[in-house]
């Protein structure tokens, strides 16, 4: 019988925090950068389905799911290292990289702070990327008050903010168990991280990072996205990445990943193949 690979369930960051990961299968590696307040559970279809071929490989960041909640460490930077980790320390090569909204973020500036050799292709699904917030030479973008007003609405009732967003996040035939399912795992971050978190999305400019990317790359974005908007997010992404592909799906929103599972597992392996 062969012995099964020693792949302990946690890898620490460069500050002693522990991050867990799900890590099934064997082959070349897939690695799942998950949504804001979304864990590695969220990827538990993908990896289900891709692990019969392919290494998965699916981050809890910290804070989120079974990974420690420091008070520090939600700036775009550390994220990134703390995605570094996970690659050196499962010695993950020649992957791709799949990140899913605020994941865009992570993936993007892990491969500006830490190169690009151990990955080979980049999907990015409805990213939050380039860059949310209104500025003198980002002027298509959310003004500062709008930014300010959403972040204080979550802040003064979390629950109700996901409640009153519910609808637009999925189709009308999203069944109930997937949304309490989701929203649950939602609630489960804690008020203070999600904020942080919240503020890294609004505030990081991937611009120059994603200007200087080299790789094939996916974009997967629907057209139907209130929480990130195709013309804010993926067609920008599309447009600053040399060589990108961008996939419309229509009808589509922010959590297709779940909505149109299929669909993007066809895309994905196709992608990798």
């Amino acid at each position: 019988m062969t012995k099964p690979p020693d792949r302990k369930p946690f890898v620490e960051a460069a500050d002693g925090t522990r991050l867990h990961v799900e890590d099934w299968g064997a082959g070349r590696p897939i690695v799942f950068v998950a949504a804001w307040t979304f864990n590695s559970s969220a990827w538990g279809e993908h990896v289900a389905a891709l692990s019969t071929a392919n290494r998965c490989v699916a981050l809890d960041r910290r804070g989120h799911g079974r990974s420690d909640a420091p008070s520090y460490g939600y700036d775009v930077d550390t994220l990134a290292d703390d995605l570094a980790a996970v690659f050196e320390q499962r010695d993950l090569d020649d992957a791709i990289l799949v990140a899913h909204s605020m994941g865009s973020i992570e993936a993007v500036r892990y491969l500006a702070r830490h190169g690009g050799a151990r990955v080979k292709k980049l999907a990015l699904v409805a990213p939050t990327t380039p860059f949310l917030t209104k500025t003198d030479d980002n002027p298509d973008a959310i003004p500062d008050a709008l930014i300010e007003a959403q972040y204080q609405s979550i802040a003064k009732g979390y629950a109700q903010w996901i409640a009153d967003n519910e609808a637009p996040f999925f189709t009308p035939a999203t069944i109930a168990e997937t949304r309490n399912w989701i929203k649950t795992m939602m609630l489960g971050v804690s008020l203070p991280i999600a904020l942080a978190c919240r503020r890294t999305i609004s505030m990081t400019d991937t611009r120059k990072d994603l200007a200087a990317l080299d790789l094939p790359t996916m974009i997967v974005h629907g057209d139907k996205d209130a929480s990130a908007p195709l013309p804010l997010t993926g067609a920008k992404t599309h447009a600053l990445i040399k060589g990108s592909q961008l996939i419309v799906y229509a009808d589509a929103p922010h959590a297709l990943t779940l909505t149109h599972r299929e669909r993007l597992l066809d895309d994905l392996r196709a992608f990798i193949a």
